[in-house]
This record gives structure tokens, sequence and C-alpha cells, in this order.
């Protein structure tokens, strides 16, 4: 059974993400890598609600071994597409990842979501796979975006307001996003 590393972004991006995956006939491991969001304590919310989420479907956790919020910064600091910055920062991870550690390949629970830049996340997917020497696995989910929600609201998991940077936040706050 070919292996996949599912970087997950939230759980209610990853559920149906990480079931769809597994459907696919694919041995599923979650990748938990999100230095974008802030606060620190948001970031802590979101990753509990993974591994609470994860606890009863046998999909293993692999994390990022740090936050990495300095490094984030950096990265999309006078960035005229702070969303592609973050994009490259995170799939470049799941990509080395997999390549350290075998897997056959990797997507993200990012393509899931209707709110995120679909074809940018798709275009970096397979850079970042031929620079690793691993394969990018792609499929448009977002049309089952509901389902996934659907998958966790029962559990009663962490819903969180907004994508995860403090410039999401300012915009789901009623501000304008500032370059």
């Amino acid at each position: 059974m070919p292996s996949l590393l599912v970087h997950c972004c939230c759980v209610h991006c990853s559920a149906y993400s990480l079931k769809y995956w597994r459907q696919q006939g694919f041995q599923v491991t979650a990748f938990w890598y999100n230095p974008n969001i802030h606060p620190f304590a948001e970031h802590q919310l979101r990753l509990e609600a993974i591994k609470t989420f994860l606890n009863n479907t046998g999909i293993p956790l692999v994390m990022s071994p740090c936050y990495d919020i300095d490094r984030y910064f950096k990265s999309t600091r006078g960035s005229e597409s702070r969303c592609e910055s973050c994009y490259q920062m995170r799939l470049e991870a799941a990509a080395t990842c997999a390549q350290d550690n075998g897997y056959d390949g990797f997507t993200s629970s990012l393509l899931i979501s209707p709110q995120q830049q679909h074809d940018r996340l798709t275009r970096i997917g397979i850079e970042v796979a031929d620079r690793h020497k691993v394969r990018f696995y792609y499929a448009d989910l977002r049309k089952r975006y509901s389902d996934s929600r659907a998958l966790t609201k029962s559990q009663t998991l962490y819903r969180q307001e907004y994508c995860g940077c403090l410039h999401s936040r300012h915009q789901q706050d009623g501000g304008q996003t500032a370059n």
C-alpha cells in the first residue's frame, strides 16, 4: 500500500481529506507544520483539535519539531503574496518530511478549502515535489468542504474563525489587509 503524508492545516479541512486519501488506497499519515497560525495559543488549540480527532482514526501524526513563527514572518515580510510564501513554507516542509521518511508522496488538506488559492497551491506543490524527488498528489476536494466540517461538528472540536495568520485574523475582525 503506498504511503502518503497529508499536511493538515486544521481539523475541519483535514477530516475529509484524510478520509478521501485513505479511500484512494493510501496508508495515510497526518503532518502538522503551520507556523502561520498566530497567536501561539491559537496554534495550540488547532493542534489539540487535530490530535483529538486522530485519536479514534488510527492515523498517525507527525509534527514538525518547532513552531517557526520567526521564519514565517521573515518569509512573508514585505511580500506581495503572503499566502504564496506561506504555502511554499508549509509544502516545502511536507515534501522534506516525505522525502526524509520514505513516503511515496505528499499532499495538503488546504486543497479542500474554497478560501485558499488553489492554483497557487497546486503549482507550488508540483514544484516542491520535483525538487525533493517525491510525488505531489492532487485532488480538488473543494466541493467536499462541508462534508469535512460535518465529520467534525458532532465531535465539538475547536472551530477557528480565520485562516491562521495575523492578516486573515485582521480581515475577519473587519480590518483591511496591509502588505
